[in-house]
């Protein structure tokens, strides 16, 4: 049998995710400024695995429109080089000896456009989690016998405030992308 502080204690767990995920997913989506995040997303084929880029080399941004991605192993240039172009990312990198060096082109302004979209579309994606860790707990809470309904109504406000709070995480984290998308 729960009681109402392991039920809140749950939904601020599974908001907390959802709002982390959308945090993730924005960060995958490229502004015009080059960063590190960007290719998280990208799988390389090495010694007969597929692994993520950041454990076969360091990936660095010394410049605003450049990124830099340096194997730790230098057989693998070339599986890391093939890698990035099949990640579709919109960037078209070059091996120079043992470092492989990816421009950031710029976006045009259909394509900001785009990518906004996209954002909002992730942003509702993540306050759907958040919602539905609400209707869950309140499910619930609802369901709990032997507790008295002003201690239900409290729990069911206590939920209510955790989900306008994660909410509102997001909502930042869609006003802080938007404004690093339309910075030129």
């Amino acid at each position: 049998m729960s009681t109402i502080p392991e039920l809140t204690k749950t939904a601020k767990d599974l908001m907390a995710k959802a709002v982390d995920n959308t945090r993730k997913e924005l960060s995958g989506i490229r502004s015009s400024k080059a960063s590190t995040t960007l290719l998280d997303v990208v799988r390389v084929e090495a010694y007969g695995n597929m692994v993520p880029l950041n454990q076969v080399a360091m990936v660095t941004a010394p410049e605003p429109r450049l990124l830099n991605v340096q194997p730790f192993d230098k057989s693998l240039t070339i599986a890391i080089d093939k890698a990035i172009r099949a990640a579709d990312l919109g960037v078209n990198p070059s091996a120079q000896g043992a470092v492989i060096r990816v421009p950031i082109p710029a976006l045009s302004e259909e394509r900001r456009k785009e990518l906004i979209k996209i954002v909002h579309k992730l942003a509702e994606e993540g306050r759907v989690a958040v919602r539905h860790a609400r209707t869950e707990a309140l499910s619930k809470i609802k369901k709990l016998e032997k507790i008295p309904e002003d201690d239900k109504t409290r729990g069911e406000k206590e939920i209510q405030k955790l989900t306008d709070d994660a909410t509102k995480q997001i909502e930042q984290l869609v006003v802080v992308k938007e404004t690093d998308l339309l910075t030129v």
